[in-house]
């Protein structure tokens, strides 16, 4: 941070001695950057700066000022774009606003829109902490996580403003800025974004340089990103610098957000900014200086267009709504090739089939808010394509390998004979089924304000997931089920993404949803939810016969029933609530219900 206190200390250096005696280190340490005790000057011996995301967006601005950043269609149905230099500009206005009135913790509760990428590095290029909420939750878990996370300034859309009510009257006090998503970006933010820049040049008109684009400890958090509460009440999941930086530049690898040539990658915002920080992606296509296409809500027939006259490049969303994604009307096979970033539930090899026909190529990714949303990745290896397409395909929906800037990812065994916080690996041999276990950069830093849910969560020194997987022999890792959604009948495991996968290759079924029921004679059996495609139908009975002549489901796997309905009930960034399944099941269509 370029304060004025730190250029002094800057200008003092110069009347240093060069040989001065090193800051002080403890004794005896083994770091190889240690000599007699002592850390080696970073002038002398040494380069070294904080990893943070942040710095990112300057960079950008000065490499490409007019390289187009963001194009959106605002709420009032206009279009509003930004080259890099504007979008510095933007960001740093409201970064002067924070700064001004001393806000630290930043709620965000808005779309994926300009205001939401101002903010994201605007709240830490003001020393403060990124708070994105998901505005689909029921405003009583909305106010519980400003609250919790000590909220003292929240940017909101105005579609949203009043999922605030609650929150207003248990914190009258927090400052509370609309965005009305303007084209124009006038009222209460255009306001703002005003005071700040006029803020800045009153205190000697710096820019970036008068903020903090380099953190001064990269282990800080810098976002609060908030589990769905599916289970229980939200935990808070601590981000630090450094981990988004290392989140981010692995996206851009694992994703290929660098192009070659002089082509820019075109990435379209699909899923949810507010979702693990948007999978980091608003640091990653900023450090590729690639365009941000932002949009309000998801509209098939919208992104279609997109795709088509802007030859969107990358873009990521969950199996669900690549499948609605391939099924509408307006889907075409495209010109160019579109590399789709697959996660939040394992896919199928069938959507990848469908959508590899279309141009769109499937990148198969996995992990967990606690882990900045990817970090494996199916690979595709040369040899796979000597193989059947059913078998290639299979290959590469598999969660794969651990990310570049992660550790390997780990599948241990599990069962009351192993004791908790011991990690032993299964066999490598893709039959035992154990938990996946992560390691590594991309790790979050634990759950704010619970140190027993972070302690449970780091047992034995690795991140748990919580999801049952087998280990291949060629190190690549496949998720069967998360723990409590494998179904035991008649003594055998059942995997519903198993089940699941086989059952969407009917012609007629779009979407499948397998939960368990309770049965008599074998404690539990499938029942299947079901989608099904533009004027099809279809009867139990001719399901039923259909899924024992299914190679792939062997006849413990047959559900007992099947339930079509008009919608599957699903979370934010499109994985099937398998809870809200089970409710159903038991007759309770209080939630989720059609």
């Amino acid at each position: 941070m370029a304060s004025a206190k730190s250029r002094l200390t800057k200008l003092a250096g110069h009347f240093v001695d060069s040989s001065s005696t090193p800051a002080a280190v403890p004794p005896g340490s083994n770091d190889p950057l240690v000599i007699d005790g002592h850390a080696r000057g970073t002038s002398k011996w040494f380069n070294y700066h904080s990893l943070t995301p942040t710095f990112f967006l300057p960079r950008a601005a000065a490499i490409e000022p007019d390289a187009l950043a963001i194009y959106h269609k605002t709420a009032d149905d206009k279009l509003l774009t930004k080259t890099y230099s504007q979008f510095a500009r933007k960001a740093s206005d409201f970064a002067y606003y924070l700064k001004k009135h001393r806000y630290r913790r930043i709620g965000i509760l808005c779309p994926n829109t300009p205001a939401f990428l101002y903010a994201t590095f605007a709240a830490n290029a003001a020393d403060g902490v990124v708070i994105p909420v998901n505005y689909r939750l029921k405003p009583d878990d909305i106010s519980y996580i400003f609250q919790h996370s000590d909220a003292d300034f929240i940017l909101v859309d105005a579609e949203f403003a009043p999922l605030l009510d609650n929150y207003r009257a248990a914190k009258p006090h927090v400052r509370i800025l609309i965005d009305d998503d303007a084209a124009n970006e006038s009222g209460a933010f255009g306001s703002a974004l005003a005071k700040g820049a006029a803020y800045d040049l009153q205190h000697g008109n710096y820019g970036w340089e008068g903020l903090t684009s380099l953190a001064d400890d990269e282990l800080a958090v810098n976002a609060l990103t908030y589990t769905s509460g599916t289970t229980g009440r939200p935990k808070g999941v601590e981000y630090t610098h450094r981990g988004c930086y290392m989140s981010a530049l692995g996206n851009i690898i694992e994703s290929g957000l660098v192009l070659q040539g002089t082509r820019r990658s075109k990435y379209l915002w699909i899923v949810p900014m507010f979702h693990a920080m948007g999978w980091t992606f608003p640091w990653a296509v900023t450090a590729a200086r690639g365009t941000h296409y932002c949009m309000r809500k998801i509209d098939y027939p919208y992104i279609w267009k997109l795709l088509r006259e802007e030859e969107i490049t990358h873009f990521c969303a969950a199996p669900t709504v690549n499948t609605l994604l391939c099924a509408d009307p307006s889907a075409q096979t495209l010109k160019q090739e579109v590399r789709v970033i697959v996660g939040a539930s394992p896919p199928t090899a069938h959507l990848f089939q469908s959508m590899t026909g279309l141009n769109l190529h499937p990148v198969h990714v996995y992990g967990s808010t606690e882990t900045y949303a990817p970090i494996t990745r199916g690979y595709d290896m040369p040899a796979y394509h000597d193989l059947p397409v059913n078998e290639m395909y299979g290959r590469l929906a598999r969660q794969g390998h651990g990310f570049i800037t992660s550790l390997p990812v780990q599948v241990i065994k599990t069962g009351d004979d192993v004791a908790e916080g011991v990690l032993v690996d299964v066999k490598k041999d893709g039959k035992e089924i154990g938990e996946v276990v992560f390691s590594g950069n991309i790790c979050a830093r634990g759950y704010y304000k619970d140190e027993m849910a972070t302690r449970k969560l780091f047992a034995g020194g690795a991140l748990h997931s919580g999801d049952l997987a087998v280990w291949h022999p060629d190190g690549a890792i496949q998720i069967m089920d998360r723990t409590k959604d494998i179904i035991i009948s008649g003594g055998e495991n059942i995997s519903s993404v198993a089940l699941e996968a086989a059952i969407v290759t009917h012609p007629d079924i779009l979407e499948c949803g397998i939960c368990a029921i309770r049965d008599e004679p074998l404690g539990e059996r499938p029942k299947a939810f079901i989608t099904l495609k533009t004027g099809r139908t279809i009867t139990n009975k001719d399901f039923i016969e259909w899924c024992r002549g299914h190679p792939a489901i062997s006849r413990f796997m047959v559900p007992k029933e099947c339930e079509v309905v008009d919608e599957l009930p699903k979370t934010s960034t499109g994985k099937i609530r398998k809870n809200v399944l089970r409710q159903w099941a038991e007759g309770d269509r209080s939630e989720g219900s059609q």
